[in-house]
């Protein structure tokens, strides 16, 4: 007998809403069948089940739904294995490419904070530092009133 899956056996399984699995059935990346009274749920196969694992295996990897969905679909079809690793590459390098260069351009905001977070520590350094000290004139007693010399 071939497992079959509740939409709440599969949202248990993958931490997932069992509404986000209904968005994922209604871009056709899960097609479950139908049981019960009117056809109200939802039988999910093994298939869908490793389908689900795919997209989200994809989505980590930060390629689009339509994208998981192009690239899964191209499994189920009866074509050649090496386009089929080839389309997956290509996606792979595109997503590759787009995240190494995310990452200069956090690198170098990270370089330009920590440049500025030297410039503001050297400031209130510069502010904190004990003045050096005035050798002070010689001051008039204030209490006393002013005579005047004639």
């Amino acid at each position: 007998m071939t497992a079959t899956f509740s939409i709440g056996d599969l949202a248990r399984e993958f931490d997932l809403t069992t509404r986000a699995i209904r968005f994922y059935e209604d871009l056709g990346l899960l097609q479950p069948g139908r049981s019960g009274p009117g056809g109200r749920n939802r039988v999910y196969s093994g298939r869908d089940r490793t389908r689900l694992k795919l997209t989200l295996r994809a989505k980590r990897l930060g390629l689009s739904l339509t994208e998981a969905k192009e690239i899964i679909d191209m499994y189920d079809s009866p074509r050649d294995t090496g386009a089929q690793l080839q389309k997956f590459l290509d996606v792979l390098a595109s997503h590759r490419k787009q995240i190494e260069e995310q990452m200069a351009d956090l690198q170098a905001n990270l370089d330009e904070l920590k440049v500025h977070q030297r410039e503001a520590r050297a400031l209130l350094g510069k502010q904190a530092a004990p003045a050096t000290p005035v050798k002070p004139a010689t001051r008039q007693d204030h209490t006393k009133p002013l005579r005047r010399t004639p």
